[in-house]
């Protein structure tokens, strides 16, 4: 954003390139309530430059809830993005923008080390997963396993073993964000993520980059995001059981 990386920003970047990279930091919590199977927490949170110049602030709300009867466990991120004094463009890369990363276990099985290049040229080399690998994903446009980047869907899933258990984590995107449906940044080695800002080189792979959004905003000018992740032990959820989740989740306001 505005030439800044602020997804590959750590503290292993040397001194002399830090003036490359942005930072997100957390400013306080605004409220808190817990009642019975349901949770709600709402943070504060500013994106600054290397100068300490804020560029966006960054209003979030967690909704947490327990559904008992299917053991799933649901986390809603709502996120509301505001530029300050200065525009902001988000340019089009593939790494962004909601995501997690997961255990070894859930990691697809692999028996070769792969690299992988960011917008900076920076490489990163990634281990075979090893034997207790038992990921597997599962997209909502019929693809699965490592063919599930860069094609776009309202969902995927990833299933697999830990600690014994039958584990499925489901990620959901909604028709009110931007990109919508968005494309999936879903790779073996533990990345879950989904990027609706990213479409030049999701799309080179399927129509030879015809796609491009560098999504921007002017000064006070907000965009919100909204994402689903559902959380389920037991039973591996199915293809409707996602269809079914994703109608509930695209009726949230």
């Amino acid at each position: 954003m505005n030439g800044l990386d602020f997804w590959n920003n750590s503290t292993a970047i040397p001194v002399e390139k830090r003036d490359h990279y942005g930072t997100i930091i957390h400013q306080e919590i605004l409220s808190k309530e817990a009642k019975g199977n349901k949770a709600v927490l709402v943070t504060k949170a500013i994106w600054v430059r290397p100068d300490n110049k804020t560029l966006l602030d960054e209003l979030t709300t967690f909704n947490f809830s327990v559904d008992t009867k299917a053991n799933n466990f649901i986390i809603d991120r709502i996120t509301t993005l505001t530029a300050k004094d200065t525009a902001v463009i988000f340019k089009d890369v593939k790494d962004g923008m909601f995501a997690i990363r997961v255990a070894r276990e859930l990691e697809l099985p692999s028996k070769e080390k792969t690299s992988f290049v960011d917008d900076k040229g920076n490489v990163t080399t990634v281990a075979p997963s090893g034997a207790d690998a038992t990921g597997m994903y599962y997209s909502s446009n019929g693809t699965r396993g490592d063919s599930v980047w860069s094609t776009k869907g309202d969902w995927v899933m990833l299933t697999g073993k830990k600690d014994g258990k039958n584990i499925t984590i489901g990620m959901f995107d909604h028709p009110s964000n931007v990109g919508y449906p968005t494309y999936w940044h879903a790779r073996g080695y533990g990345l879950f993520a989904l990027n609706p800002l990213g479409r030049k080189v999701f799309s080179n792979v399927f129509s030879n980059g015809k796609e491009e959004l560098n999504f921007s905003l002017k000064p006070g000018e907000s965009v919100t995001f909204r994402y689903r992740i559902v959380v389920h032990s037991g039973e591996f959820l199915t293809n409707d059981d996602m269809n079914k989740l994703f109608a509930d989740f695209k009726e949230t306001k």
